[in-house]
C-alpha cells in the first residue's frame, strides 16, 4: 500500500486534480489530534485545489475552545474562509513540512513545533483497502459517505468520523478520505509550552460537522464544498 510518506510526496509530485463544478482541495493531512491539556491539533496539506493554488492549514484549537487556523495563503481561499466562526482566529503563517522517515511527520510554524508518528493498523489497512477502491462518483454520493461514516465510527475507535455536514460558515463539504494510518504519538509545543500526550478529551471536539478523531488519523484525499446559497435547501 505505500507508506505515509510515500503516497505525500506522490501528491506533491502528481496533485490530484478534480473536475467538479463544486469547490475542491485534495491532498494530506492529520485530521486531528487531541491531547490531555485540551489543545487541539490539525493539518491540511492542501496540494491542489479549485482555487489554483496548493496551501497547508494548522487548525489548533485552545483548552477554552477557541480555534486559531494558521494559514500559509490568504483567508478567502484557505480553510478558515469555511471552518473559522466569527470569534475564531485565521492568522497567516509560513508552514513547513518535513518527513523525518517513512512514518514521522514534522510540522513547524513561529507558534507550533509537532512531531507526529504514524501506524499502519488492522482497521485503517481495512479501510484504506476499501476507501482506495472506491469508484470516483461514489465520493460524490450521500449514501456512500453515510455508509462510510457509520463504519469508520463503528470499526475505527476515534470517536464520530464525520465526512459530510456543515461547515461553521453554513456552507456544505464531503470529505473523501482514499488511505489512513493511525497516529501511534504525538509530540507539540504551542508557544514555547508542552502540549501533553495525546488524549481523548471529554466532549469530542468538532468543526461545524466534522468531528475531530478523539485519537489521531492521517489520511491522503480530499474535501468538495459548497457555498451556502448554493446548497439547494
Amino acid at each position: 500500500m505505500g507508506t505515509p510518506r510515500e503516497w505525500a510526496r506522490l501528491r506533491e509530485s502528481e496533485p490530484e486534480q478534480r473536475d467538479d463544478e463544486d469547490l475542491w482541495a485534495t491532498g494530506y493531512g492529520v485530521m486531528g489530534v487531541p491531547f490531555g491539556s485540551g489543545h487541539v491539533l490539525a493539518l491540511r496539506r492542501w496540494t491542489a485545489s479549485s482555487a489554483g493554488i496548493p496551501f497547508t492549514s494548522i487548525w489548533h484549537r485552545t483548552p477554552d475552545g477557541r480555534w486559531r487556523f494558521y494559514e500559509s495563503t490568504d483567508s478567502t481561499v484557505a480553510c478558515s474562509r469555511w471552518f473559522a466562526t466569527s470569534s475564531d482566529t485565521p492568522i497567516p503563517a509560513q508552514i513547513d513540512i518535513a518527513w523525518l522517515d517513512d512514518w514521522t511527520l514534522q510540522v513547524r510554524s513561529v507558534e507550533v513545533d509537532w512531531t507526529v508518528r504514524l501506524a499502519a493498523t488492522p482497521v485503517t489497512r481495512a479501510m484504506s483497502v476499501v476507501a482506495g477502491n472506491l469508484p470516483d462518483r461514489m465520493w460524490h454520493s450521500r449514501a456512500t459517505l453515510t455508509a462510510m461514516q457509520t463504519m469508520a465510527t463503528a470499526a475505527m475507535g476515534v470517536g464520530t468520523v464525520g465526512l459530510l455536514g456543515r461547515t461553521p460558515s453554513g456552507g456544505e463539504f464531503d470529505a473523501s478520505p482514499q488511505r489512513v494510518w493511525r497516529v501511534a504519538d504525538s509530540h507539540a509545543l504551542i508557544d514555547g509550552a508542552d502540549a501533553g500526550v495525546p488524549h481523548p478529551l471529554p466532549v469530542q471536539a468538532a468543526v461545524g460537522d466534522f468531528a475531530i478523531p478523539q485519537r489521531g488519523i492521517f489520511a491522503i484525499g480530499g474535501i468538495a464544498l459548497r457555498p451556502a446559497e448554493r446548497r439547494g435547501d
